[in-house]
């Protein structure tokens, strides 16, 4: 890897093109090296992650709402859409697959300086290569940069410091995938990176306070930009530049300000793009750095026969923990028992009360509203805070990856004085954790969450199609979607019309 100093420039300062970030980021994707075979194997076993959650969800509303738009627009040759016929023009089949794959935060993460969900990659450079009749082997070359360039960016750059949300980072990894799909020119995909960059920017108020459906959105919205910002680059228009370093630009204004600097780690030439491999999936649907906490409340539920004894519950964590799910974060919403869905999500007090309840995670029971109203657990929720603690905080940015964490140490103070401590640093299904996810516990999770909706021979028709997608051939890449039946579907809410009919 090679690490770039990266900071604002002065209109009038002599700063080549060739030493723009946009442009380094353009060399990583128009370089046409091998994906290894471990990389592959992985980003094969994410396209079954994206599908599970996407089946989750399939009838919920905000994701019903996405494919009625989608289906709005019907192209030949087009992209799929999840759980129904047809082809559809790509950027829109990219927008309702997104959401689809975010809708239950139930997909793979990374995190570093800042947040990311890579999986959202998927969507949007799937779409285009199954529109432009691309081969599997295109599209593996394709993921591996998507994934690569968004944590290469997460490592470095912090967005949510500045109250930036994190899917400014997403837009500029799919453009830069796409254009590793579809073998662009350094050039091309330069002007790509930065119209999608430029037009992905928006603040952290989507994750902050009252929650909506706009989460899930978000990154099907940089999605389908990115393939927007493609199609005119290709077409010869070009994007403000320098985007990141200008005067006037990304750094200057929206993050760090003219004084700042990133140290930004990207493949040399010819160097393989493994980034995906640091990466880790959830096997609870809540934010990743609930998972944990997840995992050690059904670990310390056997030490307490009555969960009334209970007088207060402290959760040690990092900074992140405590001021964007914990009581740092000073939203009263956190503790409202009429939260959205994504609220709740976002509350690890209220995620912790639950799992100690009930000893497991489910994506529905566990976000119910009867389960969220339920007298006890808004007894128990209240006992809970966060505190941040330096050493969980320098674990969380640590770039050893037997050190990095993001768990918490739990300590509950019982009625009589009796004080039960433990801590978990990573989820049980982290690389590291007790239980690591491989490509049996992906498909497990696929079974799991198409249960009920997936029809079982197209559940077994599509793991079929997706553990062979490296050797799909042109034209093949429409097996990596999953259609329903009108029963399934019919169990959707009947959402208003729009614009789009």
């Amino acid at each position: 890897m090679k690490t770039h100093l990266v900071r604002t420039r002065r209109s009038a300062e002599d700063f080549p093109r060739s030493e723009h970030l946009a442009w380094k980021v353009a060399e990583v994707a128009a370089d046409a090296v091998p994906v290894p075979e471990d990389t592959t194997d992985m980003i094969v076993n994410r396209i079954i992650d994206n599908a599970s959650v996407a089946a989750a969800s399939l009838v919920r509303r905000p994701v019903t709402s996405a494919r009625t738009q989608a289906q709005a627009h019907p192209y030949s040759p087009g992209a799929t859409v999840f759980g129904v016929p047809g082809t559809f023009s790509p950027e829109w089949a990219a927008w309702a697959n997104g959401v689809a794959v975010r809708e239950l935060d139930f997909h793979d993460t990374f995190l570093a300086a800042e947040y990311s969900h890579p999986g959202d990659n998927i969507p949007p450079i799937l779409a285009v290569a199954q529109h432009s009749g691309c081969s599997g082997r295109d599209l593996i070359r394709g993921l591996a940069t998507g994934y690569e360039i968004q944590i290469d960016l997460v490592r470095a750059i912090s967005l949510h410091e500045h109250k930036i949300d994190h899917v400014a980072h997403l837009g500029p990894s799919a453009a830069a995938g796409i254009g590793t799909l579809l073998g662009l020119d350094t050039e091309t995909i330069y002007q790509a990176v930065g119209q999608a960059l430029h037009t992905t920017t928006a603040t952290r108020q989507s994750r902050k306070g009252a929650i909506s459906s706009w989460k899930a959105y978000a990154p099907a919205l940089a999605g389908k930009v990115a393939v927007e910002a493609v199609d005119r680059a290709l077409r010869g228009e070009g994007a403000p530049s320098p985007i990141w370093e200008g005067e006037d630009g990304v750094i200057a204004w929206l993050l760090g300000g003219p004084d700042a600097e990133y140290q930004v780690p990207l493949p040399g030439p010819g160097e393989a793009k493994r980034a995906i491999l640091d990466s880790y999936t959830k096997e609870h649907s809540a934010e990743y750095q609930s998972q944990a906490p997840i995992d050690l409340a059904r670990r310390m539920r056997s030490r307490i026969d009555d969960l009334d004894r209970i007088e207060t519950i402290v959760l040690h964590t990092s900074h992140h923990t405590h001021y964007v799910i914990g009581t740092g974060s000073n939203d009263p919403q956190k503790f409202d028992p009429t939260a959205s869905r994504e609220t709740l999500d976002h509350s690890v007090m209220y995620i912790f009360a639950v799992a100690l309840e009930d000893g497991e995670w489910h994506h529905e029971r566990s976000y119910a509203p009867e389960r969220a109203q339920r007298p006890a657990t808004i007894a128990l929720w209240n006992k809970i805070s966060t505190a941040e603690d330096p050493e969980w905080t320098r674990r969380y940015h640590s770039t050893d990856p037997d050190e990095k964490a993001f768990g918490a140490r739990a300590e509950i103070t019982l009625k009589d004085g009796t004080v039960i401590v433990d801590e978990l640093a990573v989820a049980d299904a982290h690389p590291l954790g007790a239980r690591p996810f491989a490509r049996e516990q992906y498909i497990d999770k696929f079974r799991t969450l198409a249960d009920g909706i997936v029809a079982p021979d197209e559940q077994d028709r599509f793991l079929t199609a997706a553990q062979n997608a490296p050797t799909l051939a042109a034209g093949e890449l429409d097996r990596l979607t999953f259609t329903v039946g009108g029963d399934v579907l019919a169990r959707a809410p009947k959402t208003p019309k729009g614009i789009f009919r």
